[in-house]
């Protein structure tokens, strides 16, 4: 009997549960561990974050959906990971001992690292349900009074889709209201282009990109660092192809909403060889960690290093699908340990991204995430705006019911070209 262990009940967390019980032998234990005790979609944050979702619509409890399924859910936080003695330490004093660890936390938000940012500063979020509560009730304020936004992403960001989604959710919803005219917008990115997207770009990323920018009436700054934000504004040093500060920029806002950089939860910082400087968990081509064979990593926590620097840093982004094939590989591998056997499952990092523009939307796949790929292409349409809600509501009734839909899964894979696993 094996007690496998998964920290996270996320995006990456919820699927690797039902996909590890499902490869499990009879007699091994599942656990899952939340800080939370429901599930959020975040890819419908910003849709939140308008109201044109409320949050009952994204989100689900796990209590029921796990146990139909057999598997044990312990809420509380993690508050230390013990790789020597294979235990957790949890928050209210408890310990938890496994034989296999899956670390699918997703990040931390890195707030802290620019003065006056997030929901405790200046800024506004989309990362969690509850920032995108809180930036709804932000907006509803800002529609009143009408001035300019700033919105995209800070230094060391590598989660750049939603930065530009939301940009021209916004866009949409002032149009709606009539009165996009009274709001001047500027996009600000690490990016060292418009379309970069932490990727070196997809397809014609950089020129799709910008000429929706110009359409929809957006500024922006490239290889930007946000230095602090003060209330109402917000200080941007441009720098040049080297880095070096070039310009200057005090940009007023009425709203702002600035995606944060990504570091590895506290409960691992500074592990040697389990976690790089950032925090992130080291994972081999298998997704298991070199040093402690028995702990795995998916999702936002796994460290992947970027192809090449850029003058102002950016990170590489993980998708949904990429996500996916990390958890399938990771079920197969664990199930061949348990066996007996040398674990062959490697998932494809491949890069795919619905990204919601109101109306209309942008779609982008890059096989593999970094170049050179084999398939690197990127399109825009109103049927990313049906496929984004389609998938949004086929991803939600797996997690609530705890089973995939084999049909719709092989459609969207074959469509786009994608495997689960090399």
């Amino acid at each position: 009997m094996a007690t496998i262990v998964i920290v996270g009940g996320g995006l990456g967390g919820m699927p690797m549960a039902y996909e590890m019980k499902d490869l499990a032998r009879a007699e091994d234990n599942v656990i899952l561990v939340s800080d939370k005790d429901y599930y959020h979609f975040v890819p419908s944050n910003p849709w939140v974050a308008v109201d044109w979702r409320k949050r009952e619509d994204i989100t689900v409890p796990l209590c029921n959906p796990l146990k139909k399924r057999s598997i044990e859910l312990v809420i509380g936080k993690v508050t230390r990971v013990n790789p020597e003695s294979s235990e957790l330490s949890l928050e209210n004093g408890d310990t938890l001992t496994y034989d296999h660890l899956i670390i699918a936390t997703g990040p931390k938000l890195a707030f802290n690292e620019i003065e006056g940012l997030g929901p405790e500063g200046f800024t506004q979020s989309v990362c969690h349900v509850d920032h995108a509560e809180k930036t709804r009730d932000s907006w509803f304020s800002f529609c009143e009074n009408p001035s300019p936004i700033v919105v995209g992403a800070v230094q060391g960001a590598s989660c750049f889709g939603p930065a530009y989604e939301f940009a021209f959710i916004m866009d949409a919803d002032l149009r709606k209201r009539k009165i996009r005219d009274q709001v001047p917008m500027t996009f600000v990115t690490p990016e060292p282009y418009i379309g970069h997207l932490g990727l070196d770009g997809v397809g014609d990323s950089k020129a799709m990109l910008e000429s929706e920018l110009r359409k929809h009436h957006i500024q922006w700054i490239c290889n930007a660092k946000v230095e602090k934000v003060e209330a109402g504004l917000m200080h941007v040093i441009e720098c040049d192809e080297n880095g070096e500060d070039k310009k200057r920029h005090e940009l007023p806002f009425g709203h702002a909403m600035m995606l944060p950089a990504f570091t590895g939860i506290d409960a691992v910082r500074d592990l040697d060889g389990l976690v790089n400087p950032r925090g992130f968990i080291i994972v081999d081509k298998h997704q298991c960690n070199p040093t402690y064979r028995n702990i795995w990593g998916i999702g936002v926590a796994v460290a992947i290093a970027p192809n090449k620097p850029t003058p102002v840093p950016t990170g590489v982004p993980k998708t949904g699908f990429m996500i996916e094939s990390m958890v399938t590989a990771t079920a197969h591998n664990i199930r061949a340990r348990l066996d007996g056997s040398e674990e062959t499952a490697e998932a494809t990092w491949n890069a795919v991204c619905l990204a919601d523009m109101g109306d209309n939307g942008i779609a982008f796949v890059a096989m593999p995430q970094i170049p050179p790929r084999n398939v690197n292409w990127m399109k825009s349409g109103k049927w990313v705006h049906l496929a984004k809600i389609a998938f949004e509501k086929y991803f939600l009734r797996k997690i609530r019911t705890g089973v995939s839909e084999p049909v719709f899964e092989r459609w969207v894979m074959k469509s786009l070209g994608i495997t689960k696993l090399k």
